[in-house]
């Protein structure tokens, strides 16, 4: 878990999230219209669109924005038409990488997908050649300030948590997706002020990766999900902390 676990690190340290939301707000907008035309645009019965309304309102999305998209995506007001598309690939120094894209245009997110790969020492990779190394997963993040551990332990674990982890500032709770809402609940239920929750990815192994591959790696993922069509990206990646502190603070 350690590149999941790294990243979201390096993202809050450099302020990433917030000095990209225009892109975030597209991406979640993106999420919201094509799991309402999947699912329908009630959310009590369509578990993606719930999960995207959520991820939405803690980005702090206006309710108008969320609404619009929901009937962009039922075709109650005309919209463009997404498609879902998953590559695989490796970035410097051989770590995996796993992108989820919504795009209208596939040829034009692969080639500019392949181009920044090359351009960074790596490649994409056919379909299955690292997707076996991930694993959806739920997980919930609580702020360790003023919280008592054992009690989240113990609401964690009898609402079917499979793990709970210390990183930096935050308990993060690990858990299978289909578990998730009922977990958050139950967090919710006991006090328990819920920092962040998020469906995911998490790798299986890891890849040590070391010098310049670090920093190319690190710049690579940058990159990526600042791209347009991107949703989400994983890695398996591993790098040294001394090496992330150097980075997230530049």
């Amino acid at each position: 878990m350690s590149g999941h676990s790294k990243w979201s690190t390096i993202k809050r340290k450099k302020g990433i999230e917030d000095a990209k939301r225009g892109k975030i707000f597209t991406k979640l907008i993106k999420e919201i219209t094509v799991a309402a035309k999947e699912g329908g645009g009630d959310e009590s019965s369509n578990p993606r669109l719930r999960a995207a309304i959520s991820v939405a309102k803690n980005a702090n999305m206006p309710a108008a924005n969320i609404d619009k998209a929901i009937k962009r995506g039922t075709g109650e007001l005309p919209g463009i038409v997404y498609e879902e598309a998953v590559y695989e690939g490796y970035g410097p120094g051989g770590a995996a990488l796993l992108m989820f894209t919504l795009t209208d245009n596939k040829n034009r997110t692969v080639s500019e997908l392949r181009h920044l790969l090359t351009k960074a020492d790596g490649s994409l990779a056919g379909p299955g050649s690292v997707a076996w190394i991930f694993e959806p997963k739920g997980i919930i993040r609580i702020k360790k300030d003023g919280v008592n551990e054992d009690e989240v332990f113990t609401v964690a674990v009898e609402a079917g948590a499979e793990d709970m982890q210390a990183e930096d500032d935050m308990y993060e709770i690990i858990t299978t997706p289909e578990n998730y809402e009922s977990l958050k609940s139950a967090l919710d239920s006991s006090g328990i002020t819920i920092d962040s929750a998020e469906l995911t990815h998490l790798p299986s192994n890891s890849k040590k990766i070391e010098g310049d591959d670090a920093k190319k790696f690190l710049h690579l993922m940058e990159e990526i999900e600042s791209h347009d069509d991107i949703q989400n990206v994983y890695s398996n990646f591993d790098i040294d902390d001394s090496v992330i502190e150097e980075l997230a603070s530049v």
